[in-house]
Formats: C-alpha cells, sequence, structure tokens
C-alpha cells in the first residue's frame, strides 16, 4: 500500500509516497531514498519504484519524496542549496517519527542524493546506516561537469541558466563549493554501503574506493562496497538493477 502524502517545508509543498510493507509492524525499519540532480521520488527508468516494491516485500517502509521544484513538489529546484536539500531531508525524518513507530532508520541516496544523505546522516543520530548508490565525491566539480562549461559561462552574463527546462541560479553553484563529502564521511559512525556501476558516465565509478577507504579510518562503524559490472548511473537494465538491489538487500539483511 502507497500513501501519498505533502508536508510543507518553509513555504513551500513537498510530495512524498510512503510506502508500506503488506504485513502491519508495531516497529518499523525505515528507508528513505534521497533522488539526485533533477529527479524525483519515481527514479529514471521507475529505479527507485522498483526499489521500494523489492524492499517492501522484505518489510521495510520505504519513504520516497520530491525535493523542491522537483516531481509534483512545488518551488524551483534551481533555487536550492545544498543546505536546504539537506533540511528537506531532515523534514521527511522529522515527518518519519512524527507518524510512525520506528524500529530503525536508513537513508538511502543517487547521486547528488548520495551526498546529501551523508551530510543528513552525519547531522542526525537517528540515522542508524546508510546507502550511498552512485554517489557524487566532489559535488561542485561535479555537477559543473554535467552542467558543461559553455552553459555555466551563461551566468557571467545572465542571472539564471537553463538545464532541461530547470532554471539554476549562482547561489545553486555556490553552495556546492561549501561540501566536500569525501572528507566529511569520517563523520558519519554508522554502518555503509557504497554501489556503483563500472560505465557510470556521470559520476565516476572510482569514487567507489575512495569513499572506502575514508570510511575505513574511522573508528566506528563498518562499509562494504558493490561494483556493478556495466553498471550505468541509473542502473537501468535489468541486469544491471537486480545486481544493486539483491547487494543491497543481502547488506540490509546481514547487518
Amino acid at each position: 500500500m502507497t500513501e501519498v502524502k505533502t508536508i510543507k517545508w518553509k513555504d513551500d509543498d513537498l510530495i512524498l509516497s510512503v510506502d508500506y510493507p503488506n504485513k502491519i509492524y508495531n516497529e518499523y525499519k525505515v528507508i528513505i531514498i534521497c533522488h539526485g540532480l533533477i529527479g524525483s521520488r519515481v527514479g529514471v527508468d521507475r529505479l527507485f519504484v522498483k526499489a521500494s516494491n523489492l524492499l517492501t516485500e522484505m518489510g521495510y517502509l520505504v519513504i520516497r519524496f520530491d525535493y523542491k521544484g522537483c516531481g509534483e513538489s512545488s518551488g524551483e529546484y534551481g533555487r536550492n542549496r545544498l543546505s536546504d536539500l539537506i533540511d528537506q531531508t531532515e523534514a521527511m525524518i522529522q515527518f518519519a517519527y512524527d507518524e510512525l513507530s520506528i524500529k530503525e532508520l536508513i537513508l538511502l541516496g543517487h547521486s547528488l542524493g548520495g551526498a546529501v544523505a551523508l551530510f543528513t546522516a552525519i547531522n542526525n543520530s537517528r540515522v542508524s546506516r546508510l546507502i550511498q548508490w552512485a554517489a557524487v565525491g566532489k559535488p561542485a566539480f561535479d555537477i559543473k561537469r554535467i552542467f558543461g562549461e559553455e552553459r555555466l559561462s551563461e551566468l557571467a552574463e545572465k542571472e539564471v541558466v537553463d538545464f532541461y527546462g530547470y532554471s539554476f541560479y549562482q547561489t545553486y553553484f555556490d553552495s556546492l563549493s561549501d561540501y566536500f563529502p569525501l572528507e566529511s564521511c569520517r563523520q558519519f559512525s554508522g554502518d555503509v554501503l557504497i554501489a556503483h556501476g563500472t560505465v557510470d558516465k556521470d559520476i565516476p565509478y572510482q569514487y567507489l574506493n575512495e569513499y572506502k577507504q575514508e570510511y575505513l579510518r574511522r573508528d566506528k562503524g563498518t562499509v562494504e562496497t558493490l561494483l556493478i559490472e556495466n553498471g550505468e548511473h541509473t542502473f537501468s537494465s535489468s541486469s544491471q538493477f537486480n545486481q544493486l538491489i539483491n547487494g543491497t538487500i543481502k547488506w540490509l539483511e546481514g547487518n
């Protein structure tokens, strides 16, 4: 069963889907999914819907949501700062604790959402475990490379730049330069799963090992990696997706 809900974040409405397992529990293991750049709670090629369908079969309750200006949420995504995305994720955590009896809270972030989930987990001790799928390692560098120098040069002459119909402002890009997930990840003390595809054209899969080495420097918390052979950024083929979700479930159930 899925319930679609709306919560207020400042002046905007954030839309979320709450996917319940078939069995009713006194307490739920909750997974909150954080999408990436101009994504949505559905995911490219229904990535998050397909993942949630299998996770709820395993007894997890899944919350998928649209960041401001994405999917069905109101506002302009390009007016967000990265700190706003973290704050919106915090709002989802608070919603979960207000509405549900929670046994465990896990964040799952994809692409830029992988960095947002990490910083949220660092800030919020209620997050026990973290899953990063194809996570950015250097937000300012990675996102600017995706936009391209020619498009970004337009900001020198005008206030806004267009990207697939989304309007982006300089404040968005400036905010990315304030965050260094590869340097900060040691601050999260929970268990971590990192997954990446070997043919990801958007975010280099080498970040998987860079993250791993940094997480291994911690005094507390484990880290496991899941390398998806021939995996693309959105794990869209059946083979890629099956490797990803089966590996993720195996990790979840083994911890």
